[in-house]
């Protein structure tokens, strides 16, 4: 990925919270004869043992692809938005997009053991439940999850390089910073709520 200096995002601890608050990735693969493939699935972040966990619908041809000599890129999207001329204090100046993105590089692993796949079904469940005031928890049905989980592959990916980019008009002035996320505060569209917050944490600053 093409990253400015002025707009590198190198702190791990930041990197691994825009992951896991913006879990819904894009996996990009490249099989044997170089032809690419792209899943877009929800992906779990650990921490402590550096890797993705996840899994595949076992009809989805890209597993096969994988190779664990060779990387896959885990594309995650966060909040962006265009950004108008019109906000900078001179407005003879062009139309740019803010964003923020996490690419996550790894080697796959398949996980096929019954009692892993369920283990990692029960993790990933649990997660994403976690937050409801009455969570849904797969374990009273076992049985039909289990009658289920061949029709999936697991996946687990181990992470060997993070890369952040978080374009916010750092190459802006402090003026035209404070004018865009102004701008960006008085819309009613949530994008641009989300790209000012992160401008307003200092994203948005050198």
């Amino acid at each position: 990925m093409y990253i400015p200096k002025s707009f590198a995002q190198t702190d791990l601890a930041v990197l691994h919270h825009f992951i896991q608050a913006n879990n819904f990735a894009t996996l990009v693969s490249q099989d044997e004869q170089g032809a690419l493939m792209a899943t877009h699935l929800p992906l779990m972040l650990h921490t402590e043992r550096n890797v993705l966990i996840g899994h595949l619908a076992r009809a989805n041809s890209q597993w096969k692809s994988f190779d664990s000599a060779r990387e896959v890129l885990v594309i995650f999207q966060g909040p962006h938005t265009y950004i108008s001329p019109s906000w900078y204090e001179q407005a003879a100046n062009v139309p740019t997009w803010n964003y923020a993105v996490v690419h996550a590089y790894g080697k796959p692993r398949l996980i096929d053991d019954s009692a892993a796949l369920y283990a990692m079904l029960r993790e990933l469940v649990d997660h994403h439940e976690a937050g409801f005031a009455e969570p849904w928890a797969v374990e009273p049905h076992r049985a039909h999850a289990e009658k289920l989980m061949p029709a999936i592959v697991g996946l687990e990916i181990s992470i060997t390089r993070l890369e952040g980019k978080y374009k916010l008009s750092q190459n802006r002035s402090e003026t035209d910073q404070q004018r865009v996320i102004e701008a960006l505060s008085a819309s009613d569209y949530p994008p641009d709520q989300q790209v000012a917050a992160l401008m307003r944490e200092g994203h948005g600053h050198d």
